[in-house]
């Protein structure tokens, strides 16, 4: 989801808000959600296969299967899966059937055999025709086009990742100067003849000398760490398995690093299993020794759930302990580290913040005093200072006090002395230096609307560079140098799109705020072609609304796509349940407020009805992972508002969603089942238990695709097969049901993190060609 996963410590990828971005951000910020985050974009697979891994065919649970060669809007002969009605579940006093909870089991033939039956309904409705082949081969043209990353400096060395257009995986280059000549320094193409393994993450050593990296297969969030010499760009002996949610923190010494790891488990581990992750460890691993020395430094056997985020912090001396159970809050601690001492057993924690009540984010420190981001008494975060030598909250100090309406999204330090500062105001990035030594502001950056997707700066150097983006620009990357304050910052590279005809100025962004049904104005942007008035139009609303996550503009390949090729309207409300304006935001859309983003997504619909920018006929839904979950309860309380839907690796099952992978994190956001007051809420709105059958027109659901993987071990598959099961049985009998309910399941695909182009293109092409047979569209220029 955004990764159903939010880390106070981990990378935060700011993603396009249709497609997938095709590039890792270099930027570490520490508040924000990892690389391999809960924030879905689009995806594809290979075609699935029609027959089991041993070659039979299970018998019994699909009694009729629509194997068609053509499928037409009205006309869809649905799988019938069996229910068993023996399963039943109390819930503080109330008895609620799971008849489809057999198709939890990702390995039972019968599940199998009903994700075939399902995909074979829904491949032939998307690729049958010339629809598919035309809108490919112009997305396939226009993703075609060279994207480059921030430079980064490691060591004697500049680093940036770059793709040529539509290589699978980008490229990590290496030069020695920004003028200088670029090597190959990691091609992650050259690992898997189809792209699916994955460079998901980076850590270079305080040197330069080494790199560790992380390696994810299918999609999946499990990684594996190998360390490469950045001399000879060859990978040491020592492979690190096991690892998900964790960073890479180097000792200063360079002779090793900090890492996260889960113990064995029965079964599998390559993201297609279901299992709870707990029990996390945090080890040190000594640079050219195997993973089974690796040293145990510390551990919380009594709190199963907890992740440990280390930190080493600027200087060398502390280790930082950012400790989170859920998706907010964090505790922290820390431990010392003895330069020139060898670590070989567990470090002894001290305790700095014991309580799981706000985020504290690691920005950096001067000697004993440490520099936090947080929005302890502070909704929209302040930067905090606070002795280790005087911990106790009294002495805690503001440097940089709570903005009254912008939010502090991010901050890190730069120049030995400076803080590089982002803040969201009104949904677009505002970027600043303000001084380490006593806050002030020293500089601001101009901005245009938009957001900064990826930065470079380290304490140590004096040169930064930031990437920004928006939803007609794919990206300028601009260098500044602190040696030279009087220069204003240089444009060092621009990316240029590959649409013929294309001008930006041909098109207008336009923020409004619209009233939500308690009368809460909530910000939406509308992108759209110029016109001398409004007509309606084919319009893509895409939401999420959750997890603190900011929907910031940036571009996305898909939507330009949908408004170059069905003249189209895109709209992208900042729903509650997001960090656009702080805490209080966020919690005005979580937990007993749930219902609110709904309520917001709905009345963004019809705004864009009444203000002429589309119909119903024309509107199209679509959102992944949290956001899957707002479309599959959108299309179940107003299905009379929109003409498609497209949810894609959605959480469905409300009452079990703790149950699976990281789910359990999720309760910060949900609330957990196994509390009373939580449970009547979820039920209230939980998508696989509010479906209903089509009784008179204004009940019948819009044309609906749901989308999910077989390696998604963030959001299990498992939701996406029970919802559309359900949903199929229920419009099977009705006269009012003429509109399609699809589900494609992908394989060797996961959440979205580290996807194939191939693949990406693919899905694209598959979300587009749905949209164009099920919306009203005038004209198709593909």
């Amino acid at each position: 989801m955004h990764a159903i996963y939010r880390s106070p410590v981990l990378l935060r990828q700011l993603r396009q808000l249709v497609a997938f971005q095709a590039l890792p951000s270099e930027h570490f910020h520490r508040s924000l959600p990892p690389l391999n985050s809960e924030y879905h974009r689009l995806s594809c697979v290979p075609p699935p296969r029609e027959i089991l891994h041993d070659g039979r065919r299970a018998k019994g649970l699909i009694r009729r299967t629509a194997m068609l060669t053509a499928v037409t809007k009205n006309v869809v002969a649905y799988p019938v899966a069996r229910k068993d009605a023996s399963v039943e579940e109390d819930f503080h006093g109330t008895a609620v059937k799971d008849v489809y909870r057999w198709l939890e089991d990702p390995d039972a033939p019968e599940t199998e055999e009903f994700v075939n039956a399902q995909n074979s309904i829904s491949r032939p409705f998307l690729e049958t025709g010339e629809q598919w082949k035309k809108l490919n081969t112009k997305l396939t043209k226009l993703w075609n086009y060279p994207k480059y990353g921030c430079p980064a400096r490691h060591g004697d060395h500049y680093y940036y990742f770059m793709n040529t257009g539509l290589q699978n995986q980008s490229v990590l280059y290496k030069q020695e100067s920004l003028a200088g000549e670029s090597q190959v320094f990691l091609d992650p193409n050259t690992l898997s003849d189809d792209g699916t393994v994955a460079l998901t993450q980076k850590s270079f050593s305080e040197d330069g000398k080494y790199m560790a990296y992380g390696l994810s297969e299918s999609g999946s969030d499990w990684i594996k760490i190998l360390i490469r010499d950045a001399e000879t760009g060859k990978d040491l002996g020592e492979v690190l398995e096991k690892v998900k949610f964790s960073e890479i923190s180097w000792t200063k010494d360079n002779k090793g690093f900090f890492y996260g790891r889960y113990p064995d488990q029965d079964g599998k581990t390559d993201g297609s299993e279901t299992k709870q992750n707990e029990n996390q460890k945090l080890y040190y691993h000594r640079v050219g020794e195997s993973q089974d020395k690796d040293t145990l430094v510390v551990e919380f056997p009594e709190e199963p759930s907890w992740r440990i985020q280390s930190s080493v912090s600027d200087c060398g001396k502390y280790l930082v302990l950012a400790i989170v159970k859920d998706c907010r809050d964090n505790i922290v601690y820390y431990a010392d580290l003895k330069p020139g001492a060898a670590i070989n057993g567990k470090l002894p924690v001290k305790k700095i913040v014991e309580k799981f009540e706000a985020d504290y984010d690691y920005v950096t420190n001067e000697g004993s005093k440490f520099f936090f981001r947080t929005n302890k008494n502070a909704p929209n975060y302040r930067i905090l200072a606070i002795d280790f030598e005087k911990p106790e909250e009294a002495n805690w100090e503001t440097l940089i006090p709570e903005h009254k309406s912008d939010v502090l999204d991010w901050v890190k330090c730069v120049d030995n002395d400076k803080l590089l500062v982002c803040y969201i105001r009104d949904v677009k990035s505002v970027l600043q230096v303000n001084s380490l030594t006593d806050g002030k502001l020293l500089r601001e950056f101009d901005l245009d609307i938009g957001t900064i997707v990826g930065t470079f700066g380290e304490k140590q150097y004096s040169e930064i560079f930031y990437n920004f983006s928006s939803f007609l620009n794919p990206g300028s990357i601009y260098q500044f140098d602190f040696k030279t304050p009087e220069k204003a910052p240089t444009l060092f590279r621009d990316i240029q799109l590959n649409l013929e005809g294309f001008r930006r100025e041909d098109y207008a962004i336009e923020q409004i705020f619209y009233s939500s049904k308690d009368g809460t104005k909530v910000p939406m942007f509308i992108i759209r072609k110029k016109r001398d008035s409004i007509a309606p139009r084919p319009c893509l609303l895409y939401g999420y609304g959750g997890f603190n996550i900011s929907m910031l503009p940036s571009f996305g390949l898909s939507g330009l796509m949908f408004m170059d090729t069905f003249d189209g309207v895109l709209a992208y409300p900042n729903l509650r349940g997001g960090g656009e304006y702080g805490e209080k935001w966020h919690n005005g859309g979580r937990l007993l407020n749930k219902q609110n983003v709904f309520d917001d997504f709905q009345a963004a619909a019809e705004y864009l009805i009444n203000n002429k920018y589309t119909t119903k006929d024309r509107l199209a839904i679509q959102g992944g992972s949290n956001g899957g979950l707002l479309v599959g309860s959108c299309i179940n309380q107003r299905p009379d508002l929109f003409g498609a839907a497209v949810a894609q690796v959605g959480v469905m099952d409300m009452l079990r969603f703790h149950k699976f992978t990281i789910g359990h994190a999720w309760c910060s956001d949900y609330g957990n089942p196994s509390e009373k007051e939580h449970f009547d809420n979820l039920l209230k709105y939980s998508p696989l238990h509010n479906v209903h059958t089509p009784t008179e027109a204004n009940k019948e659901y819009p044309s609906t695709l749901i989308l999910t993987a077989d390696h998604d071990d963030r959001v299990s598959p498992l939701h996406s097969l029970k919802f559309v099961a359900a949903l199929q049985e229920a419009v099977r009998g009705s006269e009012f049901q003429k509109n399609p309910i699809l589900l494609r399941v992908y394989q060797k695909a996961g959440h979205g993190a580290g996807k194939p182009t191939s693949k990406r293109i693919e899905e694209a092409t598959d979300i587009l060609t749905f949209l164009s047979k099920s919306l009203k569209v005038d004209a198709i220029n593909a």
